[in-house]
C-alpha cells in the first residue's frame, strides 16, 4: 500500500455541536482516492512541537471535496480548529467497510457518538439502508437532514432522551430486527457499544462489519502503537487499526 501527503485548502472550520468542528477541505486526488471507512492522518499544527499527526475519520465526500468532522479534545485538536488555510494530510488511509449490496440488500448503519460521521459517506454508497444514530443529548444531535436523504429509514436516539428516541441506537435496532431482518450490520462508535452490536450480530447470526478508533503514531502501519487483539494466532494474533483496519469483521477481534 503507497501513502501520499497531500496539501489541501481549507474551505471551512465550524462549530456545528459544543466542541464538534466540521471542516471541508478540497484536494481532487484525495476525494477520488477516498473510500467509505478510511481515515486522514492530519498535521495539526506546527510539526516541530507537534510531530504526531491526528487520525480523523472521513465524513463524507463531494466532487473533490472532503468534509471530516472531529470533537475539540485535546492540543492537538485544539490546534487544528485554528487551520484556516491549507492542511497536510496522508491519506486516504487504511480499509473501510466493503460495500457489496448485490450480497447484502437489507443493510442497518448504526453510529454513536463521534462514530456517528464516517457513517455518512458509508451510507450514500448503499442503495438502500436504515441509519440509527445514537448521541448524548440533544445538543449534539447532528447531521440528522443529511442522514434522512441518505438513508431509506432513521432512527435518532438520545441517551437521556432529550430528542429522538430515549436510549441506545442499538435498542432501536434490535426492535426493528425481526420485521425489517437485516443481512448485515456496519457500526463505529465507543467500545462498549461496539462490544454490545458484536454480541448481537453473534446471536441472531448476522455478518457486522465495525470501525475501531485507537490512538495512533504513524498512522502507517510502522510503529504499532494502535495494535488490537484478534483471534487469530501466532504472528498474526495483534493488528495493526491504521493498516489492517480502521474496518474489521466483528468476529475477527477481541473487544
Amino acid at each position: 500500500m503507497s501513502y501520499q501527503i497531500h496539501s489541501c485548502k481549507v474551505l471551512s472550520q465550524k462549530e456545528i455541536a459544543p466542541n464538534i468542528i466540521e471542516t471541508r477541505i478540497q484536494n481532487k486526488e484525495l476525494a477520488e482516492q477516498a473510500k467509505p471507512g478510511q481515515f486522514l492522518h492530519i498535521q495539526c499544527g506546527d510539526p516541530i512541537s507537534m510531530p504526531l499527526r491526528r487520525p480523523i475519520s472521513i465524513c463524507d465526500v463531494q466532487g473533490d471535496i472532503l468534509c471530516f468532522i472531529y470533537e475539540v479534545k485535546g492540543r492537538g485538536t485544539k490546534a487544528l480548529q485554528s487551520q484556516t488555510e491549507t492542511l497536510d494530510i496522508l491519506g486516504p488511509v487504511g480499509n473501510g467497510f466493503t460495500v457489496a449490496p448485490q450480497t447484502y440488500k437489507n443493510p442497518a448503519v448504526i453510529g454513536g457518538g463521534i462514530g456517528v460521521y464516517p457513517m455518512l459517506y458509508l451510507t450514500k454508497q448503499l442503495p438502500t439502508a436504515s441509519a440509527y444514530l445514537g448521541f448524548r443529548n440533544k445538543s449534539l444531535v447532528t447531521l440528522e437532514e443529511e442522514f434522512k436523504k441518505a438513508a431509506t429509514f432513521l432512527s435518532v436516539s438520545t441517551d437521556d432522551g432529550s430528542y429522538g428516541n430515549n436510549g441506545f441506537a442499538l435498542d432501536c435496532l434490535k426492535k426493528d430486527f425481526a420485521e425489517k431482518q437485516f443481512d448485515i450490520i456496519y457500526a463505529c462508535g465507543p467500545k462498549g457499544m461496539l462490544r454490545a452490536i458484536q454480541a448481537f450480530a453473534k446471536e441472531v447470526g448476522v455478518p457486522c462489519q465495525i470501525s475501531l478508533e485507537e490512538r495512533m503514531g504513524c498512522g502507517i502501519g510502522a510503529c504499532l502503537t494502535c495494535s488490537c487483539e484478534t483471534h487469530e494466532e501466532g504472528a498474526g494474533k495483534y493488528q495493526r487499526v491504521c493498516k489492517n483496519g480502521p474496518v474489521f469483521w466483528a468476529e475477527e477481534v477481541v473487544l
